[in-house]
């Protein structure tokens, strides 16, 4: 092998090396949901053992593969390690998926654009927790750049990736059948019958608008406005207003980067070596398309939808897509002719963002760390309830860390993911005595609204009990009759009557 043959696997190396650092320099990966899917992990490991009463496995086909590598990673290295090592395959799966997805649609390594890959790789959805739906996006992307250049192969590889990738989540699918679709048939259309495509994905879009406005039992609310703010760079917005700066730092690069192409080369780019020729207008029109019509939907879609009154929410559902519009943002820089400002600017700002990012989970480790102070103490097989909240600015409410802090300790009654009926851990329909057996249940003991039952007794309230340091934390016994949040801190909520 020589040198120059050597070098790509070398960055590539180097590449993934450095991306996987944030995986590590805390004692957890703090990413909202993971801490819950971790513990319910432990929980599966319990229902095989015939340990946890009430709960069972249920087998579904979609949103488990990441709960799947997990479980069988924490089989053979414990439930830390094979946390950080299943968080980092979805990493590596998806920073790879959207650089091969950039390379195909532009036909360009987007080199100049690896700082603002891996600062999306670490974005809102993966630091809400969102795994199998991120990892879906990932390998779809892979999908995408298989099927990309309209080869019988790809095509055929990129079929065979759906049922992986619908196993992590069907969004991924329907992402890789919309766009897939979209960009084979786009080619054969000509002049304004082109027009068709854009106008048929915005009806779609349409009617699921209509329908959840005409039907208010789905309960359906909308993301706050203005409607612009979720154009993808949102992404970059995780824990405070020092990330909406950095994230209106990005989008004024970016439209710097693009009026300069414009200007220079206002009608096509210049012929690139012939190992690397360049994406053509026509090229970065479909991509500009993409990203229209997913700017459109957001207005169109709603955040959160209850299609069933006793079932649970299905949530984050503009706040999750605009993961999509960030990286069609980025096909469209991909595009560009590369300069080494470029390079240079967007390394500036992932500096910045992985310190804050640095930072912000160095007070989430800690209040982890406070959490297992006071769960390692317990007797194992205690009940616990928890209502511990995000900081004013985040972009979260209700932080699931202290679900891991349970682990081979107590058993989290608040627990939300087995009364959902949509995780391969459930409860049974006659309850568990270590779970709520109830969405509604859940959501009150998470959100300290639960008026406690005798029979719910003996039970345990973890809850922050200092406001001006809400990483200390204190633990006491509930009594029938109170409200579970009686005492400690506890935000406004949008829902919360004055």
């Amino acid at each position: 092998m020589t040198p120059v043959s050597r070098r790509p696997i070398l960055l590539f190396a180097l590449l993934s090396f450095l991306l996987l650092i944030p995986c590590f320099w805390h004692s957890h990966i703090q990413a909202g949901d993971l801490g819950s899917h971790t513990y319910n992990a432990w929980l599966a490991e319990l229902i095989h053992q015939g340990k946890a009463p009430g709960l069972y496995l249920a087998w579904q086909w979609d949103n488990i593969l990441f709960d799947l590598i997990l479980y069988d990673f924490s089989q053979l290295v414990g439930f830390t390690l094979a946390e950080k090592f299943a968080v980092s395959l979805c990493v590596l799966a998806f920073f790879w998926g959207v650089f091969a997805f950039i390379h195909a649609a532009t036909r360009r390594l987007p080199w100049s654009l690896t700082p603002l890959i891996a600062m999306l790789s670490y974005g809102y959805v993966f630091n809400m927790g969102y795994m199998n739906y991120y990892l879906s996006i990932g390998l779809g992307s892979f999908a995408l750049a298989l099927l990309w250049p309209a080869k019988r192969r790809g095509i055929v590889v990129a079929t065979l990736l759906l049922p992986v990738i619908y196993l992590a989540h069907p969004l991924g699918v329907l992402l890789v059948l919309g766009v897939g679709a979209y960009r084979l048939v786009w080619p054969l259309l000509k002049g304004w019958t082109r027009l068709m495509l854009p106008a048929i994905s915005l009806v779609a879009f349409y009617a699921v608008h209509w329908i959840t406005v005409h039907h208010p039992e789905f309960e359906g609310d909308w993301p706050d406005s203005p409607f612009y703010q979720w154009n993808g760079a949102d992404q970059f917005t995780i824990y405070g207003q020092r990330y909406v700066y950095l994230s209106w730092v990005i989008i004024i690069l970016a439209l710097v980067a693009i009026l300069f192409e414009l200007w220079r080369f206002p009608k096509s780019p210049e012929p690139s070596p012939a190992d690397q020729p360049s994406s053509t207008w026509k090229d970065r029109r479909v991509l500009v398309e993409f990203y229209l019509i997913t700017l459109c939907a957001m207005t169109l879609l709603p955040e959160n939808i209850r299609p069933v009154p006793e079932g649970s929410w299905i949530g984050g559902i503009v706040t999750r897509l605009t993961l999509v519009s960030a990286i069609f943002v980025l096909a469209v820089l991909g595009s560009l002719r590369p300069h080494p400002w470029h390079f240079a600017a967007f390394s500036l700002c992932a500096a910045f963002f992985f310190v804050f990012l640095f930072q912000d989970t160095g007070f989430l480790d800690r209040l982890e760390k406070n959490s297992e102070a006071i769960t390692h103490q317990l007797p194992f097989g205690t009940r616990v309830a928890s209502s511990v909240y995000a900081p004013p600015g985040y972009r979260t409410l209700y932080m699931h860390l202290i679900d891991r802090s349970c682990i081979a300790h107590c058993f989290l009654v608040s627990n939300y993911e087995p009364s959902t009926l949509k995780f391969r851990v459930r409860v049974d329909p006659d309850g568990s005595p270590l779970v709520a057996s109830t969405v509604d249940d859940s959501e009150a003991l998470q959100f300290g609204n639960y008026q406690v039952q005798e029979d719910d007794l003996p039970l345990k309230q973890l809850y922050q009990c200092d406001s001006s340091d809400l990483t200390e934390l204190c633990i006491r016994d509930l009594v029938a009759g109170e409200l579970n949040g009686r005492l400690g801190y506890k935000p406004h909520f949008p829902w919360d009557k004055d």
